[in-house]
């Protein structure tokens, strides 16, 4: 049984609602990727084997573009691959930003072979790390425009903050959203990340109140806010608990200093946890909102969560975010 069949039929369990199915492309689907570095080759494990390569054609086509010409400049360098472990790229669809990790402290010398490798790519944005440190060469901050429908928008990512990996379907994810809200009224969002949902979802909503405890995403996010020239998105450092204590209005938080975070008028609650699903004070908080949007990354703990949320499935679609993988994305429609 593969993973679409097997998570259907735990689905059926709660719902008899067919669920839609987005699949993706096999290929250059992957805004980010993540590779090991051996033997003057990229590595990744494969079937429990180590597989070496100069490229892979998983990554966005402007990663695949990069990879093998990234590669000779490091093996060209002597200060460039020794010590290195690992290189992760993400893209904005034109830019990259490649983070080469170490083994060892990055000196002076390396800065000044980093840049040359840098500055004789195009579209490269190259950062270091090693224990303790971070070496920025370029540009931090990757400026995505993304598409949905007849609507676009921007927004600003690093490699500090979790960020949609598979373009193709994330315009997908956020149509499939927008096309199912009725008549909304305020949006409480949690796990709100660097705004990929929140951007997109506020002009269809009055006010979305954000919150997300990654400072980083914050700050981006605050960015892109102003970026996209938006007046109705009030964000806060705040975690899922603290949210919820906020809510019920059970002590000050300084963080709301500026908000009146009882003046909203919620007709829906978005939720985007990580692989963990949600804990017992976010469930017990939902349940204040009729309407509740669940997006998880984890089908285990999806229906985990689905048996402790007491709700009906109004809708839910499944995305084939990483083919060739177990993994799946779901986002559920979920009423009182």
């Amino acid at each position: 049984m593969n993973k679409l069949s097997k998570f259907c039929h735990e689905l059926s369990n709660f719902t008899k609602i067919k669920p839609e199915i987005y699949l993706s492309p096999a290929t250059g689907y992957r805004a980010r990727a993540e590779f090991g570095y051996s033997n003057y080759s990229y590595t990744m494990v494969e079937d429990g084997k180590k597989k070496y390569m100069d490229k892979s054609s998983i990554p966005h086509l402007s990663i695949q573009q990069l990879m093998p010409n990234l590669l000779s400049k490091i093996n060209d360098s002597e200060l460039m691959q020794k010590k290195l472990f690992q290189i992760n790229f993400r893209t904005s669809g034109t830019k990259v930003l490649a983070t080469l990790i170490y083994h060892k402290p990055l000196q002076e010398d390396w800065i000044l072979a980093a840049k040359n490798t840098q500055d004789n790519l195009k579209n490269l944005s190259v950062i270091g790390r090693s224990k303790k440190q971070k070496v920025l060469i370029g540009e931090e901050d990757l400026e995505v425009v993304c598409h949905y429908t007849n609507s676009s928008f921007k927004i600003l990512q690093n490699d500090l903050v979790f960020f949609q990996p598979n373009f193709y379907l994330y315009s997908l994810m956020i149509s499939f959203i927008a096309k199912q809200l009725g008549d909304p009224k305020d949006l409480l969002e949690l796990y709100c990340g660097c705004g990929g949902f929140t951007l997109p979802l506020a002009s269809k909503f009055k006010n979305v109140f954000a919150t997300e405890n990654n400072r980083h995403s914050i700050r981006l996010l605050k960015e892109s806010i102003k970026l996209n020239n938006l007046s109705n998105i009030e964000t806060a450092r705040l975690s899922d608990n603290e949210t919820a204590s906020a809510l019920a209005n059970e002590r000050p938080f300084r963080r709301l200093e500026n908000i009146d975070i009882q003046s909203y008028s919620f007709s829906h609650i978005l939720v985007d946890p990580p692989r963990a699903g949600l804990s017992d004070e976010t469930i017990a908080l939902s349940k204040q909102f009729k309407n509740l949007i669940y997006i998880s990354c984890n089908p285990e703990t999806f229906l985990r969560d689905m048996a402790k949320l007491d709700r009906k499935i109004e809708s839910i679609g499944i995305f084939d975010q990483f083919a060739n993988t177990e993994h799946l994305e779901v986002i559920a429609f979920l009423k009182k």
